[in-house]
């Protein structure tokens, strides 16, 4: 009787496990999970909600599901998107040739999918001035994709100016990381 309970409770923790599984089961385990069902089965057939649990185990598969880049949290195009500038310029720096390369890659590789570049500015000079900065730096930027042969109809650039700071505060901190320009993809 001991021994009963004993195998039913391995074959439903067997079973919970199975199912928490993200990774397919291979056809190897899948016969022999099949035959200690069955040899359980035999000697002991569980009741209940998990009668057919084994068999449903035995033949789930997991189906593998493709993210785009630019949608993938983990990868580089969705998590380097910005570019940063110094006061009052409006000039990609040498340390962002390297991202505005991998996005004009992805976006030759990717011949439908459109771009908006956002230009930013921080809160100092005129509301007019930073918006026309803002527009400044979203066009560099889209010049510079430009120059690694993505097309214009594919891109836009806006500038939000001050409008949507990334950083609160009115200090050289806050300001330095309010002046820049991100690259926004579509979000389907």
């Amino acid at each position: 009787m001991q021994n009963t309970h004993l195998s039913t409770l391995i074959l439903m923790a067997g079973v919970g496990l199975a199912g928490c599984s993200s990774t397919p089961i291979d056809k190897a385990s899948d016969s022999t999970a099949a035959a200690a069902a069955a040899t359980n089965a035999t000697t002991s057939a569980p009741r209940g909600p998990l009668a057919g649990a084994a068999s449903a185990v035995a033949s789930s598969t997991v189906a593998a599901v493709t993210v785009a880049p630019h949608l993938d949290p983990r990868s580089p195009i969705s998590t380097a998107r910005t570019v940063y500038f110094d006061y009052d310029v409006f000039t990609v720096g040498a340390e962002y040739v390297g991202l505005v390369e991998r996005h004009a890659r992805y976006l030759m590789a990717a011949p439908r999918l459109s771009i908006k570049v956002e230009g930013h500015a921080d809160e100092r000079g005129s509301p007019e001035y930073n918006l026309a900065l803002g527009q400044k730096r979203a066009e560099a930027v889209v010049t510079a994709l430009r120059l690694y042969g993505v097309k214009d109809a594919r891109m836009e650039a806006v500038s939000w100016g001050e409008e949507r700071p990334q950083a609160a505060g009115h200090d050289e901190e806050a300001w330095a990381r309010n002046r820049h320009a991100d690259l926004v993809y579509p979000g389907r």
